[in-house]
């Protein structure tokens, strides 16, 4: 697989670039456990927003408004993220006892809303560390009944899959990403506890990537649909699918460790606490001595950055029309969409600029429509930008959801820019190679 050979020869330069010196690797770290903390609970229905994760980890200080459910969940799960930690070192083994004792840091004793007999939803005991004593099958979006192991059947399960593990690990050739990933997927078809299962997969999964010198794997919360798709195509008996999306994401966090290790910027917008930021922002206009001064908004710079954000995101689209039936480029102006080409893009935005300056706000799409030789039921992937033009920054929404803050400077905004196209090529792939594996699994 040419996604495991990537990591695996990422893996080969940060051995070279060791030892890290510890402060880099603890500002790593910490970056690794901020995003695991915040992103595999926010997976499982947590309400925190990444800013209070980070709040709560960092400085204890408890989100208001919030049930305290989930700042419990936040605070095991960081715990036994770090007691994992301290066990790589320790070089422990992975054992049921070892599984156990994790769950009972990760849950403790809490309550989980279940349907009866009657089919009324009651509040159920969830006893932190053991195994399962009712059935915890799930009922698909079709109606069907998924089912897991029995709780008759778990302990057997679990005592089989730590088997089969103890011999992997054995092999003359061990593949750790391999192992860590069908070892992800097997637990969960077990599923043996009756409640945090998914949790405590990733985090075992990342136990088994650590204990070879990996960093962890970072499932985010944005890419949900695409972690699901991919443990149902595993469902379907197409394995390779879901070890070729965990490999994928650990590509992330090795570009993540690399650039650490060298002693560069970490940093990326996705982690910045936008919500802390801004009431810093209204905050300092109490300081009399540090009014910030107010920008104003120079078109020139707007022109140029317009045209430089449309034309990336058209000709890197482009380049993907190829593999689908139909694709449409659309630029919304007031509530008109305006279907537009490559040979008349650019002259509408010269003739239409005004108009965006004035409103200070432009939205386009490119949209794709049906992959050419796939027998799929009609399949759709956007690309969609929202951007506004504020007072001393600008903001990009992606596909919905705020994506970035940058200020009117040009490198940032180039270099911005770049990353998030970066990361549209990245997400576009892996929804194709997902599309064309659930066809041959047909």
């Amino acid at each position: 697989m040419e996604e495991i050979a990537k990591a695996l020869a990422l893996k080969t330069e940060i051995d070279a670039l060791r030892p890290i010196d510890k402060e880099q690797e603890d500002r790593i770290m910490q970056k690794f456990r901020l995003d695991w903390n915040y992103h595999s609970n926010h997976l499982e229905g947590n309400s925190l927003t990444y800013g209070e994760t980070k709040a709560l980890i960092l400085f204890g200080i408890t989100a208001q408004g919030k049930p305290l459910k989930d700042t419990l969940e936040i605070t095991g799960h960081n715990e036994a993220i770090n007691w994992v930690i301290d066990l790589v070192k320790m070089e422990r083994p992975l054992t049921e006892s070892f599984i156990r004792e994790l769950h009972s840091l990760l849950l403790q004793d809490s309550y989980k809303e279940s349907k009866n007999a009657d089919g009324v939803i009651v509040p159920r005991k969830i006893s932190a560390g053991k195994y399962k004593t009712t059935t915890n099958h799930v009922e698909t979006i079709t109606g069907e009944i998924f089912y897991f192991a029995t709780p008759e059947e778990t302990p057997a399960k679990m005592f089989d899959l730590l088997n089969w593990y103890n011999e992997k690990i054995k092999e003359k050739d061990v593949n750790p990403i391999l192992i860590a990933a069908e070892f992800h997927y097997r637990f969960i078809r077990i599923h043996p506890f009756d409640d945090g299962n998914g949790r405590t997969a990733r985090i075992l999964m990342n136990f088994i990537l650590m204990q070879f010198g990996f960093p962890p794997v970072i499932i985010k919360t944005e890419d949900k649909a695409n972690y699901f798709a991919a443990l149902q195509l595993a469902d379907a008996g197409n394995i390779e699918a879901f070890i070729t999306y965990i490999a994928n994401n650990l590509i992330w966090s090795l570009e993540i460790m690399i650039t650490g290790a060298k002693g560069e910027n970490i940093a990326e917008d996705d982690d910045l606490d936008k919500e802390i930021t801004l009431l810093e922002q209204r905050l300092n206009f109490f300081d009399k001595k540090n009014i910030p001064k107010k920008h104003t908004i120079e078109k020139n710079f707007i022109e140029y950055f317009v045209f430089f954000l449309v034309e990336k995101t058209f000709t890197i689209n482009f380049k993907f029309d190829r593999l689908y039936e139909e694709s449409n480029f659309c630029i919304q102006l007031g509530n008109k969409m305006n279907y537009l080409n490559s040979e008349n893009y650019l002259d509408f935005l010269k003739s239409n600029f005004d108009k965006i300056f004035e409103n200070k706000e432009l939205t386009f799409q490119y949209s794709f429509k049906n992959l050419k030789k796939l027998k799929l039921n009609e399949s759709y992937f956007f690309s969609n930008f929202e951007v506004k033009f504020l007072h001393s920054y600008l903001q990009i929404k992606l596909n919905g959801r705020d994506y970035l803050q940058v200020e009117y400077q040009k490198n940032k905004v180039e270099e911005e820019i770049k990353k998030i196209i970066k990361n549209e090529i990245k997400r576009h792939k892996i929804f194709i190679e997902l599309k064309i594996s659930e066809t041959e699994m047909r």
